[in-house]
């Protein structure tokens, strides 16, 4: 499985947020693009078109068990995938921007 450190993400790197609606509404990355796990197949049209062409996808999400799930689905339609570590809560704990659905300041669920 690919992986990548939170710690390691640039900030222009492309985030693929996996997690439910709920757990997004309360606190997620400003940039990230949000399709949850349960919808993801189905959404994968929305995903081709936003994913940029010659990009790696960092796919996240609480604690990196569904974002690897999604990271092996992506490898195996040959899209360069990567599971973030630790997910979101790795995230906030090392100090990256969480924000709300309003765009606050935010928590991880």
């Amino acid at each position: 499985m690919p992986t990548v450190e939170v710690a390691d993400l640039k900030d222009d790197d492309f985030l693929l947020d996996v997690r439910e609606d709920d757990e997004w509404q309360a606190g997620h990355a400003a940039r990230a693009l949000h399709i949850p796990l349960s919808e993801f197949v189905a959404r994968y049209g929305e995903f081709t078109e936003a994913v940029p062409q010659d990009g790696r996808v960092h796919v996240i999400c609480r604690s990196g068990g569904r974002s690897a799930q999604v990271t092996m689905y992506l490898v195996q339609q040959g899209v360069d995938a990567v599971n973030v570590d630790g997910g979101m809560q790795v995230w906030a704990a090392v100090g990256r921007p969480v924000v709300d659905a309003a765009g606050e300041p935010g928590a991880v669920l």
